[in-house]
């Protein structure tokens, strides 16, 4: 790692520490995520293997984090380090909103719509090579202020999907983004989990807080049925059949435009086609890039 000069820590992921730092040849500033090896483990464990395959081939796209080395070292005391080394990105999409709530302005709207072509790109991206992300909230995706840029990021947790789906656990997007099938206790799902917590980011950066905010799993589905009515076997086949379904209070569905008042009709049509409660119904990621609400916009420079 002497190629790397280490700047400061910037946060904790999921697997380690990550720093900033700077490749001593180029000047080139670099995120270093540093992630300790188990041991016990005869040379790279495959989570880690598994992240690092995705990454490497979720790298090719522009609306995705990219993986620009990985260094296999040992620490001092003998323990086995990897470090993945990421181009570096000055902040997220949480911060970035942050900063405009707190100057108590909005994000533009023409800057809502190029963010969310380029959050949808990358998500198309990544699931047009059969991963899922899992995990999408604010925080991963990061921005480069400079050129207007938005990358998904954190793939973690993203794990590549196989026909048919398997079971996966459901402890695993923050509760806010949160999918209400994973809510409800589903364990095969698919890649219409991501297209919910894309939804939540589009409201949350017209309204400038997030849409849905339940500090607990019932009250996450509660705040959702609020807003877009309690589901039934008509809107959503299956869904009293979900381990986690209980008899829920009867809500009406209100008018999606009032929780985003600021957002143009096209905008509301697309936030609704992502937030279907049927998964299948749901619009993809490939689909919301042809949607009317990005016609006026330039793609050229994507």
């Amino acid at each position: 790692m002497d190629a790397y000069e280490k700047l400061e820590k910037v946060g904790e992921g999921t697997y380690g520490k990550v720093y900033k730092a700077k490749d001593k040849k180029t000047g080139q500033l670099v995120a270093l995520k540093k992630t300790r090896l188990e041991s016990d483990e005869e040379g790279v464990p495959p989570t880690a293997l598994r992240e690092i395959s995705l990454l490497q081939m979720l790298s090719q796209d522009l609306h995705v984090v990219r993986l620009l080395d990985v260094e296999h070292t040992e620490s001092k005391t003998g323990k086995s380090l990897l470090y993945l080394v990421f181009e570096y990105m000055d902040s997220d999409l949480k911060k970035y909103v942050d900063t405009f709530r707190r100057s108590q302005t909005k994000m533009p709207p023409k800057l809502i719509k190029s963010f969310m072509y380029q959050i949808c790109k990358g998500v198309s991206f990544c699931h047009s090579r059969g991963v899922m992300h899992r995990d999408l909230k604010p925080h991963n995706l990061l921005v480069d202020k400079e050129r207007g840029l938005v990358k998904v990021a954190d793939l973690g947790l993203g794990r590549a999907f196989t026909i048919p789906i398997k079971k996966y656990t459901h402890e695993i997007v923050t509760l806010w983004y949160r999918a209400p099938e994973v809510l409800l206790g589903t364990t095969h799902y698919s890649t219409p989990v991501d297209i919910w917590s894309v939804g939540c980011i589009f409201a949350e950066m017209s309204r400038m807080h997030a849409l849905f905010q339940g500090d607990s799993e019932l009250q996450q589905l509660l705040h959702i049925f609020r807003y877009l009515g309690t589901p039934n076997e008509d809107i959503w086949p299956g869904v009293t059949k979900l381990r986690d379904w209980h008899a829920y209070p009867q809500w009406k569905p209100q008018d999606l435009s009032l929780a985003v008042p600021d957002m143009e009709p096209s905008g509301v049509d697309l936030l609704s086609k992502m937030l279907i409660y049927e998964p299948s119904k749901r619009i993809s990621a490939k689909k919301a890039m042809q949607h009317p609400y990005f016609d006026d916009l330039d793609k050229s420079q994507f």
